[in-house]
């Protein structure tokens, strides 16, 4: 056999290798991201159960619900950027071993603080792996058109498991105690780790220079800061309340001092000239905006849907399946419709068709359309699934290969964010829209109307307290004012999403892929390949 010919067998054996053990590691990598989405949301369903079970105080059961993403909002940079130095896999099943543990001692937790530290334990995990499943994803796929194939499936799963957590913690709190919801995670752990371990392939970023410590732990404690006193905003606590205002302002300067740092530095933490590329900066503001838009939307939307429709949580559930179905769809749809289209139209199209979605419920009133619901629930999630691919897949593709974990916890933060953003603000946007209809109920007294005013859980309450005409007089203005603080929040999110479409134009028009070709050649990952006979040899 002639060298030119050994070769050419050899580098298709190679290619054939590579490209199945890509895939397989591309499942390894969605089974991670299911666990972590589903643990976001189970444990909503199970509130009533641990607080009946463990008897916490407000602020316990606070923290009990925000203790995880708060934490791991926090860690996402120090771990992403950890991993580009040590190792992505490493840090990966770290991040496993820590999960299975944290949910161990959460699901047998005898106190509300043992809960709460499990929680962060947790959350501590969910930011080692979230990163990691990115930038291994980069990195596994060079070629772009392959990733963009990659990013949808990842995505499509993590639609799954954000919807499917309340669904399972609904099941498994109807047969088992509240600590089930937490063991779910332990068998996947036990999988995920010892297979993790024999397919998933090591890959690091550039290591010149000593990895910032000091950086990191600013980044993490300002982070800490910016997302508590968001999580407080989105709550309803006054903006002038010491344990809001402190940490908004210590993590606004520690953000500050931490990017005059990485600016000084010869080898920073985060390379910020990323967001010196229109693509990558762009990409990073859509995924906000795209978050800031709707997240409180869905807890306005269940607020709704069970204390206006009076549905059951389970039928709550279920009629927002239809939302993430339609999200998968879009994530397996995504890497089609940015080939054909590009990123600068297919995040345009999302954000359109995300506020056409949105403005289609603007119709909602106080009887039940089932109809109305499904086709704006269709269209939005379609709509908000194809914005995030594009944003995030153009992202990913901007940066640098050897800079993917600090890409990626990028993302993942403005993610967190713009969630948290969005909360307080279209909570702040309900409030002020719902208060002003209670301020003068006829027959109410005015102590009544201001308890009222808080929320509309709360006013029930009063009303039934109150009972007679004037109670059914104030149930019924606090349905009517729901609603049409309902209209005005899906009015302004409607203008926003409208800004993110005029945003995205500053993306690429086309989908390049040439540039990735030279990152093929060389695989930047350590990938198994078929081993050959030492006796053939090539000629130079």
């Amino acid at each position: 056999m002639s060298g030119t010919t050994t070769a050419a067998v050899r580098l298709r054996r190679r290619t054939a290798g590579a490209s199945a053990n890509r895939w397989v590691v591309l499942v390894v990598l969605c089974v991670s991201l299911l666990l972590v989405a589903l643990d976001a949301t189970v444990l909503h369903v199970a509130v009533p159960a641990v607080t009946e079970d463990l008897r916490p105080g407000g602020i316990e059961l606070l923290w009990i619900v925000d203790a995880y993403p708060l934490v791991c909002a926090s860690l996402l940079i120090l771990f992403g950027t950890l991993g580009d130095r040590v190792g992505r896999r490493r840090i990966l099943l770290l991040g496993y071993a820590l999960f299975g543990v944290a949910s161990a001692v959460a699901a047998v937790a005898p106190s509300a603080h043992v809960l709460i530290l499990a929680r962060a334990l947790l959350g501590v995990g969910g930011a080692m792996i979230m990163p990691a499943t990115l930038s291994i994803l980069r990195q596994v796929f060079p070629d772009r058109r392959e990733r963009a194939l990659a990013i949808g499936l990842w995505s499509a799963v993590a639609a799954v498991g954000a919807a499917v957590g309340p669904l399972l913690g609904g099941f498994l709190l109807e047969h088992f105690w509240w600590g089930s919801v937490f063991l779910v995670n332990i068998p996947l752990m036990l999988v995920s780790l010892p297979v993790g371990r024999l397919l998933l392939p090591e890959s690091t970023g550039e290591r010149n220079g000593p990895w910032d410590v000091v950086g990191a732990l600013m980044a993490a404690a300002g982070l800490f800061g910016l997302v508590l006193g968001v999580k407080r905003l989105g709550g309803g606590e006054p903006v002038a309340s010491v344990f809001t205002l402190v940490p908004l302002v210590l993590g606004a300067l520690l953000m500050a001092l931490f990017v005059r740092r990485q600016r000084r530095r010869p080898h920073p933490l985060v390379d910020l000239r990323m967001f010196a590329r229109p693509a990558f900066s762009t990409s990073v503001g859509c995924i906000v905006l795209a978050m800031l838009a709707l997240v409180g939307l869905e807890l306005i939307a269940a607020q709704y849907l069970q204390l206006v429709l009076g549905l059951s949580p389970l039928e709550t559930g279920l009629r927002l399946l239809p939302l993430t179905i339609a999200a998968m769809a879009a994530g397996l749809a995504g890497a089609r419709m940015l080939r054909r289209f590009g990123p600068r139209r297919m995040v345009c199209f999302g954000f359109l068709l995300t506020a056409a979605g949105v403005l289609t419920l603007t119709a909602m009133g106080g009887e039940d359309n089932t109809g109305l619901l499904l086709a704006g629930f269709v269209v939005l999630g379609f709509g908000l699934e194809t914005t995030l691919f594009g944003a995030y897949e153009s992202m990913l593709s901007e940066a640098p290969a050897e800079q993917a974990g600090g890409a990626a916890a990028i993302g993942e933060t403005s993610y967190q964010l713009g969630a948290g953003i969005g909360i307080a603000l279209l909570g702040s946007v309900m409030n002020a829209a719902y208060t002003p209809g209670l301020a003068s109920v006829p027959g109410v007294p005015a102590s009544a109307s201001a308890a009222a005013g808080h929320s509309l859980g709360e006013a029930y309450t009063v009303a039934a307290r109150l009972g007679g005409s004037a109670g059914a007089a104030l149930r019924r203005a606090a349905r009517d004012s729901f609603v049409h603080g309902l209209h005005v929040t899906l009015l302004v999110s409607v203008g926003l999403l409208l800004l993110g479409a005029v945003m995205a134009v500053r993306l690429p028009r086309v989908m390049q892929c040439e540039e990735e070709m030279a990152e093929s050649v060389e695989p930047a990952v350590e990938l198994p390949a078929p081993r050959e006979p030492t006796r053939t040899r090539v000629s130079a």
